[in-house]
């Protein structure tokens, strides 16, 4: 019984890393376009950044959920 909640909670943490991750992802990357545009004068994506930011935002969002959820 324990074991499956307990299975239950790490798949429900994984589902919520992955969607912060593909959001933060997806967002990060449009955002550059137009800042190395204006700033460099070329349209590309700067993917060290939008990942950097994907991690970060993944663990951290999904860390303080876990929080909340164990607090209620």
């Amino acid at each position: 019984m324990i074991y499956r909640r307990m299975e239950t909670n790490i798949k429900k943490l994984v589902v919520e890393f992955i969607t912060v991750f593909a959001v933060t992802l997806v967002i990060s990357a449009l955002v550059t376009v137009p800042r190395n545009l204006i700033g460099h004068g070329a349209s590309t994506v700067d993917w060290e950044t939008s990942f950097r930011f994907a991690i970060i935002f993944g663990i951290i969002l999904t860390w303080t959920k876990s929080r909340e959820t164990k607090e209620k």
